[in-house]
């Protein structure tokens, strides 16, 4: 008997930049956990933001059924990725297999956090700072990508994160640099979504940049772009985002 082919296929730069914006786009997403009672898997719904360098990071109750299995096992899985229209399984997937770390209010990287889960969730407002909600960085350690039919791939935890040693001087100036951003280019934001055929919405604003990209989001819609090249700094990053808002098509 001849062996069957292998369903996965090598992994290569499109797969793992598909991996990276099917994670870093999601506004929400179905974790899944493990019940410390019972030890079946345990599925939920979670709103999803990403810190500095890439990794999903998510706001939760702990009172919820899920805070309480990560504070027994802190392995989970997280679904990414929009069905849309027909077929939902002919619409790319992202499965990433993590290590939830809790981020207590007196964590160095809790201020930090809270302002980039702001910029994506604004009505999170009302509750993000009541004390029984608390943040996880969930830490990828391996992800099936599911790019359509006939589209398998496997990576690893690195595939996904923003490997730069500027990332944590850019996170510090990141609002300092949208701001500059916008006050030099006041359409910036209704340049970048017409430029890379952002839906149609009252108005677009740039809510995240890190050195793999920006966010930009209105209403409903989160827009993830990645540049071709890590950016080396914040004047970088507005450089990329310039070329593309203003260049010549």
């Amino acid at each position: 008997m001849k062996d069957q082919p292998s369903p996965i296929r090598e992994t290569d730069d499109d797969a793992r930049k598909l991996a990276r914006v099917l994670l870093r786009s999601a506004r929400h997403a179905a974790i899944a956990v493990l019940d410390p009672e019972t030890g079946f898997p345990f599925a939920s719904r979670v709103l999803v933001a990403t810190d500095i360098d890439g990794t999903p990071v998510i706001l939760v109750s702990k009172l919820s059924a899920h805070t309480k299995a990560l504070g027994h096992d802190a392995r989970a899985s997280l679904l990414t990725g929009e069905a849309g229209k027909g077929d939902p399984l002919a619409h790319p997937r992202l499965t990433t297999q993590c290590l939830a770390e809790p981020v207590e209010r007196d964590n160095a990287f809790h201020e930090r956090l809270r302002t980039r889960f702001l910029a994506r969730h604004a009505k999170a407002k009302l509750y993000i700072d009541f004390p029984d909600f608390l943040f996880f960085r969930l830490k990828p350690e391996q992800a099936s990508l599911n790019g359509g039919f006939g589209r398998a791939y496997q990576l690893n935890g690195n595939d996904l994160i923003i490997q730069s040693a500027a990332n944590e001087e850019i996170a510090a100036g990141a609002a300092e640099t949208v701001r500059d951003l916008v006050e030099r280019h006041p359409d910036v934001a209704e340049a970048l979504a017409a430029r890379l055929k952002a839906p149609e919405s009252a108005s677009w604003r740039i809510c995240g940049i890190d050195p793999s990209g920006f966010d930009m989001i209105s209403g409903d819609f989160l827009l993830r772009y990645e540049f071709e090249t890590l950016a080396r700094d914040a004047d970088h990053i507005c450089s990329n985002m310039s070329k593309i808002a203003y260049s010549i098509p």
